[in-house]
């Protein structure tokens, strides 16, 4: 339906902190019935509100099984209630239970975190629509920034951001520790320093075999280093053995999810326990505790090493980095911004903890905050594409849209396959009427992955506003066809047929979306509009009242139904629903205009009187409510007005297509 305006609005991916290595553990048999009441009582505490209670039952089945996907996802969602609890509106207010009950539903349906945008879009329902000609078009719809979860592409490109400057952090330390030990080795008698040197030197060859992946030539080496330890020098042993388990814990995380990166994880844990049990002050073995908490998705435990590390050493900018790390993903935003904070004052060149400090503002909704973060992080690494992509998406809920597609090309320009960043890109444009661009940036996409079905319904509504209907139909059924239970992609099809002239089909999808979700009201107001138009008022009165249950205030919705009543000819109803529609949008002229013939409808000539002189204050140039507003005074009695309304009609419109009646009324009078 032409009349209808096609409204494009986008979904923005919040940031998410590099990734770390997971094993994955095969599921033990373990008491089936306790799991199960466990998971049944997170779920509880989860529906109460209670977020950190199920997050704590959940903790305890993933450390007896990591690879329990169910506990993870249910975890995942407990997180996520945590962080909308955490968050506040604009104005300072928390969002309500209702408004977190609501968004873990889409964040289920989706299995993956909502980005900012999202939970914007959201909380902000649906879109209002076009008001223009009577009935207003319900034919709006989004076009999201993203897809909806981060690719794998987009998270390998933000750990790999990460990743040189963690292991310059790192070298550093091993830099450091080695000074520090030089310094005490100095110090010793010259027979201690000849004996802590060979241990040293055993410790080295025992780190070079396990570069090598030669376990059991590295156990050797190291069993003989701690054989000839000096007596009495209990803190130098604990500190080998903490450079033992770090040794250990860079194969582990080198060979990943691998028998030999198991045993050499193994490793780890055992040589840093006894590190610690040596010299509980050490901070090395803590770290190295926290790093395989953190490696096996058990980040409480992580949380709790890489905390008592930064105590022990508390100007180590990294071990703040990953207890950061480690909060954010507890849903902890608040202190892992003051860990972030803590990480770049102690290092303010070190651009990953920038890049995390950018994604926990945001996840605290404070953007501005984000975006100097993200600004800082590029400041440091010209090439930092993820941080170029988390600025672009900031400009985008902002909607600077060209300074978003500037950032998305910097973010592509780094790392060209970043699909996140196409997508987004896709959506910039298209905000900005650049819809060709917009259509070539989701085709790239598409080109990389076809079975996005977030991308096929942005490229829909994209060839939807380039009036390429029968290409957009194609892509809408993709984008349906691969997540059928979201409505809002049945609604893209039913727009998309119905521009394609298809209205059997565009009466189907939009049934089908409705019956989707009760509350969704654009597929009910496209729905009434389709059978208004068809000269089936009744039918057109249900889907619209369907319309009005679910958002009795929405301009949209109560500007059709001021339509369908008027085609009735139920006055009364009309007007007041042209009056509830006005109370959201009181400077529409047309709907103003609407409300004018509804009062001329039911007789009430002086409320038609008003509204029509409402309309000329509003637009001084609608003849047509000059022309019937004089005639609404000459049926009034009031010959005057009616005389200098409508000679004031044929001096400003000489050719108006009601000349002829306007000047038989004159005439008259």
């Amino acid at each position: 339906m032409d009349k209808k305006k096609l409204i494009i609005m986008g979904g923005i991916l919040t940031a998410v902190l590099a990734g770390a290595v997971v094993f994955f553990l095969l599921r033990g048999n373990g008491d089936l019935t306790r799991r199960n009441n466990t998971l049944r009582l997170a779920r509880e505490y989860i529906d109460q509100g209670e977020y950190q209670r199920a997050m704590d039952l959940l903790d305890q089945l993933l450390i007896d099984d990591p690879g329990d996907g169910e506990a993870r996802a249910l975890r995942d969602e407990a997180i996520e209630g945590k962080r909308l609890a955490e968050m506040r509106r604009d104005d300072g207010s928390p969002l309500t239970a209702e408004d977190i009950a609501r968004l873990l539903e889409e964040f289920r349906s989706r299995g993956n975190a909502l980005t900012l945008a999202d939970i914007e879009r959201i909380l902000a329902g649906v879109l209002p629509g076009s008001a223009a000609g009577g009935p207003s078009g319900g034919s709006g719809a989004d076009v999201s920034a993203a897809a909806s979860a981060e690719d794998a592409a987009a998270k390998d490109a933000a750990a790999k951001a990460s990743a040189g400057a963690e292991a310059r952090a790192a070298s550093e330390a091993v830099e450091a520790r080695k000074r520090a030990e030089a310094e005490e080795l100095a110090r010793a008698s010259a027979d201690r320093q000849a004996r802590m040197k060979e241990v040293n030197e055993l410790v080295e060859k025992g780190k070079s075999a396990v570069a090598r992946n030669d376990f059991r030539g590295a156990e050797e080496a190291f069993k003989e280093a701690l054989s000839k330890v000096p007596g009495g020098e209990t803190r130098f042993e604990g500190r080998k053995l903490a450079d033992i388990s770090d040794a250990w814990y860079e194969g582990s995380s080198r060979n990943g999810a691998t028998p030999l990166g198991s045993d050499a994880a193994r490793r780890a844990l055992q040589a840093a326990r006894e590190s610690i049990a040596k010299d509980p002050s050490l901070a090395l073995p803590q770290y190295t505790l926290g790093r395989l908490s953190r490696d096996q998705g058990s980040w409480p435990g992580a949380v709790t090493a890489f905390k008592e590390a930064l105590r022990l050493d508390p100007d180590n900018y990294l071990y703040a980095y990953e207890l950061g790390r480690s909060q954010f993903r507890t849903g902890q935003f608040a202190e892992a911004r003051t860990a972030f904070e803590n990480a770049v004052k102690l290092n303010s060149r070190f651009e990953p903890a920038w890049y995390n400090l950018g994604g926990t503002y945001s996840a605290l909704r404070r953007p501005g905050d984000a975006l100097n973060a993200y600004q800082k992080a590029v400041a440091l690494k010209s090439d930092y594409a993820p941080a170029w992509r988390e600025i672009g998406r900031i400009y985008s809920v902002r909607e600077d849209y060209s300074r978003a597609v500037e950032n998305y090309g910097q973010a592509l320009k780094y790392n060209p396959r970043d699909l996140a960043s196409l997508r987004a890109l896709g959506y910039a444009q298209s905000q900005l009427g650049q819809n060709q661009a917009a259509e070539a940036s989701f085709a790239q996409a598409l080109a990389a992955d076809s079975s996005d079905a977030q991308t096929n319904d942005n490229m829909a509504l994209v060839k939807i506003a380039l009036r390429k209907y029968k290409e957009a139909v194609e892509y809408a059924r993709k984008a349906s066809a691969g997540a059928p239970a979201n409505e809002r992609y049945a609604y893209t099809l039913g727009l998309a047929c119905e521009k394609a002239g298809d209205l059997d089909g565009a009466i189907a999808a939009y049934k089908a979306s409705a019956a989707k979700n009760p509350r969704y009201v654009r597929p009910r107001i496209n729905l009434g509009l389709l059978y208004l138009d068809n000269g089936f008022p009744d039918a057109a009165l249900v889907y619209l009242m369907e319309a009005y249950r679910a958002e009795p205030a929405s301009f949209e919705v109560n500007n059709n139904l001021g339509g369908v009543y008027a085609r009735m000819e139920n006055w009364p109803q009309a007007v007041e629903r042209y009056e509830a529609a006005l109370a959201s949008q009181p400077g529409n002229s047309t709907v103003r205009m609407n409300l004018a013939r509804a009062h001329v409808g039911e007789r009430d000539l002086p409320g038609a009187r008003e509204a029509y002189l409402e309309v000329i204050r509003l637009a001084p140039n609608n003849y047509d409510a000059l022309f019937e507003l004089g005639k609404t005074c000459a049926g009034m009695g009031d010959a005057e007005s009616a005389r200098r309304y409508l000679a004031a009609l044929l001096e400003k419109s000489p050719s108006y297509s009601g000349k002829a009646e306007a000047e038989k009324i004159l005439a008259g009078l």
